[in-house]
């Protein structure tokens, strides 16, 4: 399926009769040479673009996100018929819920006993460990069983170690891990937060884990040297990811992370559908214990395996981890019949937070967080502080925001440069903006090379005496020319924003730190650099 919105142009280009951004840069350190006050020179500020100074591109336009990868699509018991089955499946419910916690004590027991005096985590487990382990995979079956997965139909066989050392496979529910440590006891990569998990960190550790903060580079990068250095070698098990870093509906194929494909080594994608027509198994928005529940008040639940031919990655493949992540996920997204989408695990905090916030339509604010770190190098954790900002704008009820409230949300009054920079987001020119525009023209404005720069020069300017500090009555004077008439009050109201630390006074660092939260105000400095 394509994607509308690719016909379009990312970037579009002003028109030749707008004035034109000239900014002279010296060879010099300081890089960017402004011209004095009344210098003819250099510097002409755009009365078009509010960040023409900075370039003459503008944010790119790209059609909103309708689809919602980490949706249930039955998160509550609805109809006759799931009524009467839960009802009827109660007594059965119990007798699987008993199952379940014999397999799961004896299944912990045995992993203590096989994790018992065993300190070595740079060596494969010793092999009489790695046959006490079997008892806890014939557990992990049993659990599936308890789970209502009585027949599990498989497509395909795993190809053997030595011929493909890493299994990448989608991700839709918790079942999957549970599956493959009975299949395949392999090594696994996961967050460090599961290691504190009750029973399940214990039988983790015994899989031999790679764990990864997400959060950190270093981390991240250590989990990739490990996972070459245990694929490389035949005496650990094989090493399983789900790339995707989460769970999905499974009615999409979300980006991939490239950890499974740095190591450039042969990979067997395995692909998981879990067939239903009245309950939906995936782990969305339904909370645990409530897919627990509906799982063992089912007849029977559906789960199909298919292990895909092996990808051997070419010389190049070997060189570009994203072409081979690339030539596996379009393997894996043909083999579902599902299309790709650029949404990562940063979309799920963002949906998440929307719901912590109470947010109508929480799906509204997912961004397709691949696409955005691609093009701005925007961090997750960034693009959440940028959602809070939005949401301090009070969004309606479909996740939009209009101009007074924008400009509350910013400490900003109408003016002709305020509305400038609310129609520069504006892309669709309806008199209001949704939270994926105002991210990309965020992350556009603070991408731009002369960003930094600019913000320097600004805390220069406001700076009128050279102590190292802008005062109240400094910022208001400098404030003057770009948002006339702002009265005490506001400008103690901005002030309060740019002064990052909240110790009373602005230090470059505190302008600098706000701007890079708030990138879209450097505006209101800017045409005060320029000639009058």
């Amino acid at each position: 399926m394509a994607d509308p919105d690719l016909s379009s142009p990312l970037i579009h280009h002003q028109s030749s009769d707008q004035p034109e951004v000239v900014i002279s840069i010296d060879d010099d350190e300081s890089g960017l040479n402004l011209p004095a006050a009344g210098d003819p020179r250099g510097f002409e500020f755009d009365h078009r673009n509010p960040y023409g100074f900075l370039s003459e591109s503008e944010p790119p336009v790209l059609g909103p996100t309708t689809v919602d990868p980490f949706r249930n699509n039955t998160p509550g018991v609805s109809g006759l018929y799931e009524a009467i089955k839960i009802v009827i499946c109660l007594p059965i419910a119990l007798i699987r819920l008993v199952l379940f916690g014999a397999s799961l004590a004896v299944g912990y027991l045995a992993t203590k006993l096989a994790l018992a005096g065993w300190k070595d985590k740079e060596n494969p487990m010793p092999l009489w460990r790695c046959r006490i382990m079997w008892i806890t995979r014939i557990c992990t079956r049993c659990i599936l069983f308890s789970f209502g997965y009585q027949w599990i139909r498989r497509k395909g066989k795993p190809a053997r170690r030595e011929i493909a050392p890493i299994v990448v496979s989608n991700h839709v529910s918790y079942i999957e891990p549970i599956f493959y440590f009975y299949e395949l006891s392999p090594t696994i990569v996961a967050s460090e937060s599961h290691d504190s998990l009750p029973f399940v960190g214990t039988i983790i550790r015994a899989m031999q884990v790679i764990y990864v903060n997400r959060f950190s580079q270093t981390s991240r990068k250590n989990a990739v040297h490990e996972i070459k250095r245990k694929a490389s070698c035949d005496r650990f098990p094989r090493l399983l990811l789900f790339p995707e870093g989460t769970t999905t509906n499974g009615k999409v194929l979300i980006s991939f992370q490239l950890g499974a494909f740095i190591p450039g080594y042969p990979i067997q994608p395995v692909v998981v559908r879990y067939p239903h027509v009245h309950f939906d198994q995936s782990w969305g928005n339904i909370s645990l214990l409530m897919l627990m529940f509906r799982m063992f008040t089912q007849f029977h639940n559906f789960m199909e395996v298919e292990y895909l031919p092996v990808i051997y990655p070419s010389e190049k493949q070997k060189q570009n981890a994203v072409r081979l992540s690339q030539k596996t996920s379009h393997a894996i997204a043909t083999s579902l019949n599902v299309v790709q989408t650029s949404h990562s695990y940063a979309d799920l905090m963002l949906l998440n937070r929307a719901t912590e916030l109470k947010l109508e339509n929480p799906s509204n604010y997912m961004v397709e967080m691949a696409r955005v770190e691609s093009l701005f190098h925007v961090s997750s954790l960034e693009a959440t502080r940028f959602l809070d900002i939005f949401v301090s704008m009070i969004p309606d009820s479909s996740g939009r925001v209009r101009l007074h409230d924008f400009l509350r949300g910013l400490k900003l009054k109408p003016c002709p440069l305020s509305k400038r920079i609310f129609e520069f987001i504006d892309v669709e020119k309806v008199g209001s903006i949704t939270f994926k525009q105002f991210l990309f023209a965020s992350g556009h404005v603070l991408t731009q090379p002369l960003f930094k720069k600019t913000c320097e020069l600004a805390f220069s300017h406001c700076d009128a005496d050279g102590d190292g500090y802008i005062t109240i009555q400094e910022l208001g004077d400098a404030l003057k020319n770009t948002i006339p008439s702002l009265n005490k009050d506001e400008i103690q109201g901005m002030y309060h924003l740019l002064d990052d630390d909240q110790d009373q006074r602005i230090s470059q660092n505190d302008l600098l730190s706000c701007l890079r939260r708030n990138p879209l105000l450097i505006a209101i400095f800017a045409p005060d650099l320029a000639p009058s």
